[in-house]
Order: C-alpha cells, then structure tokens, then sequence
C-alpha cells in the first residue's frame, strides 16, 4: 500500500480504513506508517493553525483508542509522529472518543490537539482516527487538508519530544460523577436501583465500576465490560438489532430497572426502560430534547433527515422547534452551530443513529453525557416511584418502518442521483394524497396521507457512497407496503437503481 492513497482514507471528518488482514475481499489499506505520517501532518497542521496564539513550545497531545485489536500499534505509531516533531505526548491506552477531547480542557493534561484511533461501530478489521483540538472535533475539510499532507510531507526528528502513559478515564470519569451529584443534590442518587450496562468489549465497561457503582446503583447483570477486539458477543453498536435484543434480555433477566449500551467508543449509546423497550432512534432523541426544552422552552431541535412525524409533533407538543438536516454527525452539529451564530437557540444535535451533542457540552459528540442527562431524568423518576418507561407516554411511534438501500450503477453516481431526486421531486408532486415535504435539506421528503399509506418517505443520497437509501414509515400496519406500491412505479423506470 503506497503513502499516495492516503487520501482515500478520508471518511467524512474521520479517517476510515483496513487495517487487520484476514476478511476475504479486503486488502489492508491502513498501515503503521500511514497513521504516523497522519499524525506527524496533524501536528504541522495544528501548529500552523494556534500560530502566534500560544507561547509555548511544544505542544501537548492525548492519544487515546478504543478495544480494536489493530488499535495499539496504531496508537504508538500515532505516538511516533507526535513525539517525532518534539511534542510531549500522553497515551491515555484504553479510551472513549469524549474523553479525548476532553484532555483539551482538563487542567492536568492540558492538550493542545488530541487523537482517537477509533473505528467505532465498524468490523473488529477497520480503524481509523478520530482528531480534535480545543475548539472541538475536526471537520471534513481540515481532515482533506492534513492527509493531503501526509502523501507529501518529509517526516524528520525534533529533539526534545517525550510520550507518557496516563490513564485519563479516572479523571472524565469523576466529572461526571460530580455533575450527576451536583444536578440531583445526592451522594448517591441511583440507590436502590438496578442499572446493567452492555458494552459491547469496546472501551465503555468503565462506567460500572467508575460512574454507576459510586453513585449508588446495583449493576450486577452488566456484560461485555471487558475490552475485547474479536468483539465476541455482537457489534458494539446501539442500532444493531443483535445487539438491543441482548441488552433487553439483560433488563429483563435481571429485572434491572434501567438498561444502558455504548458503541465501541462510547460517542453513542441506548437506554433499556424497565420493560425491555428500547428508547433509541426518534425515542432517545425525544428523551434528551424533552430535558432541555424544560431548561430552555422555545429552543430548536436539530435532527438528521430521516426522524419521524411522531417526533415533530412531540418536540412541537412540548413548545420547541423541530428542524430536520442532513445526515452525518457533524452536519447536523455544524447546523446546530451554524442556527446559534444566526440567533437561534439550539441546544441540542442529535441523529437517529445515536450520535448526539449537547452546547452545553460544548457540541460534542459524546455518547456519555447523554447518558448522563438519562440518568439525572432517572434518579428524579425512581425517587418519585415512577418508571423509566413513563417519561415518553407522549411520543407517537410509527406503527411499520422500512429502508432500502438501492445500489446506482451509473459510472457517475453523483450525477445520476441528482437526476433521479430532480425527476422523483415531480413524480411525487403529481401523485394523489403525497405532498412533498418544504423546507428539507437532504433528498425529497413526502407526507403521505390517510388515503396514500398514512406516513412519510425520504429518498436520498448517501453521504459518500453509491447508494440511495430509501426510508418508508407508517403510522398504519400495511401502510408501508401501500407507499411503497407507488415507489416502485417510479424506481422501475430507472434501470441504474437496483
């Protein structure tokens, strides 16, 4: 693999790639080397970028990474092209992706730039890296800038750097027990209840011992704690159907009164409520919106395209506004950024997929803090008798919900799926009952009413590859199957979608 390609590693505002050998159909296109060259450019960069703004040299870094087999060597070759420009360097070892950025902030380390080698929820083969400096996570096009570095850049070694291990997870760890402490006024506020946590072996079985267990809570019945890159027991992701029917099953055999599950470096996760439901996707979105519209009435929603009608009419119930953008996490944070800059009160970005960022959290993505929030909401609940499962009695589920995800097969992808999105923006104008959804920021959506399926369908771009997803949803059982009837009389007519 040649330093050249490093460019395709780019992933949106991460670095993606292989990095284990022994998949059939993947070559390893993610190497040492790579990532030291990556890192050896993110500091260059980082130095252009603080410029005369610090008096210090040389900078500080936080490398952390999470369970991944491929995640150590990966994380010293990081190590290398760090301390190679004379850095100082604290390897944090096992980490979540918050907590990195958070040893931008935290008084000991004070970080200049940080670096987490992360995959998240992809196959135990992947890797990549995630980067941040004191203003938050990077976005896609300083990523294009540093790797466009790296196929170029002349490594050499500057004096001085050092790199120490520090385990930072203690630190993070007891801010959030502080913060549970202080918002609910109690030492131990989750007494008496029981909590299980899965963590899929990735990096976020700390929170039993280092969070739940202080304030309070029984965690007997959590699994998976253990870091583990096979991922043995399912894919550390909080979507993943394989993986909620195991954390509900360990709700339910333990009678826990609340279920918690991370990805693989915890910048999502799900709750379980007492009865084995999950509260993810449009119902952990309503959940941490319902909390903050309290705190701040009036305030606007950012969500990712493909949230349901239910969710709009709750956050509308509850006095807040909702605004749909596009899909990826940093998007629909930028726009959440981008709305406050403009004068309009945002306080949370979230996307069904559970990434989700907070501004008083400083917008970052941080799957523990919205676990955080949860469990405040919790602890106020248990304390009064009431159940986890009562908090979101008002949110409208859709009775049926259905994506497919069409392959283009035309040489141009973009091009063609332009055209398509233009030609279906008129197809549904025509239909009976459908009206196209204004204003939308991603794809065309369409409202379907009580006599065309009664729900809604969203046709899009993927973000990066040659797909068209297509999300379906009815409030009505065989309402789905209705809308989709009229679909495949437009897809038909395009022969490059299969």
């Amino acid at each position: 693999m040649e330093i050249k390609d490093i460019r395709k590693l780019q992933n949106g505002s991460d670095v993606r790639g292989v990095a284990l050998e022994g998949v059939a159909g993947e070559d390893v296109n993610f190497t040492q080397d790579m990532a030291m060259k990556i890192a050896f450019s993110f500091a260059t960069w980082l130095e252009k970028k603080i410029g005369n703004r610090i008096e210090k040299t040389p900078l500080t870094f936080a490398i952390g990474r999470d369970s991944r087999l491929s995640g150590e060597y990966l994380a010293q070759a990081v190590a290398l092209g760090l301390v190679s420009k004379g850095n100082n360097v604290y390897q944090c070892g096992i980490a979540t992706t918050p907590a990195m950025f958070m040893t931008t902030l935290d008084p000991v380390i004070d970080a200049d730039g940080a670096v987490m080698v992360t995959a998240s929820h992809l196959p135990f083969n992947r890797n990549g890296l995630k980067f941040f400096t004191r203003d938050g996570g990077l976005n896609k096009e300083d990523i294009t800038a540093i790797l466009e570095m790296a196929e170029t850049i002349e490594t050499g070694f500057t004096p001085g750097g050092q790199a120490v291990d520090y385990d930072f997870l203690p630190s993070y760890s007891k801010n959030i027990v502080t913060l549970i402490r202080e918002k609910t006024g109690a030492e131990q506020p989750l007494a008496g209840a029981k909590i299980v946590v899965d963590a899929g072996n990735g990096a976020g079985g700390f929170f039993v011992d280092q969070v739940l267990k202080p304030l309070g809570a029984d965690t007997r019945g959590s699994q998976y704690l253990d870091p583990d890159g096979n991922f043995p027991n399912h894919v550390p992701n909080p979507e993943d159907v394989v993986a909620i029917d195991h954390i509900t099953k360990a709700v339910r055999d333990n009678q826990a009164d609340l279920g918690i599950i991370f990805d693989t470096d915890v910048d999502r996760a799900a709750i379980i409520d007492e009865k084995g439901n999950a509260i993810n996707r449009n119902g952990f979105i309503a959940f941490i919106a319902s909390m903050l519209l309290a705190d701040y009435p009036g305030s606007t929603i950012v969500t990712d395209s493909i949230t349901s009608t239910g969710l709009t009419e709750y956050i509308e119930s509850l006095g807040g506004k909702h605004h749909r953008f596009k899909r990826g996490y940093k998007n629909v944070i930028n726009e959440a950024i981008r709305l406050n800059n403009a004068g309009i009160e945002t306080h949370l970005a979230m996307e069904t997929s559970g990434h989700g960022a907070i501004k008083e959290n400083y917008f970052l993505d941080d799957g523990a803090y919205l676990v955080t929030m949860a469990l405040i909401k919790f602890a106020e609940l248990h304390q009064a008798g009431q159940p986890i499962s009562s908090f979101l009695e008002g949110l409208k589920e859709p009775a049926e919900a259905k994506e497919i995800r069409l392959k283009i097969t035309a040489p141009d992808f973009k091009a063609y799926g332009e055209k398509v999105l233009a030609e279906f923006d008129n197809f549904a104008a025509s239909q009976p009952g459908w009206t196209v959804v204004q204003p939308n920021h991603e794809g065309v959506r369409v409202s379907c009413d009580s006599t065309a399926g009664n729900g809604w369908c969203l046709l899009r771009m993927s973000l990066h590859d040659p797909i068209m997803p297509l999300n379906i949803e009815s409030d009505s059982i065989g309402g789905c199957a209705i809308i989709e009837t009229v679909l495949k009389e437009f897809l038909e007519k395009h022969e490059a979608l299969v």
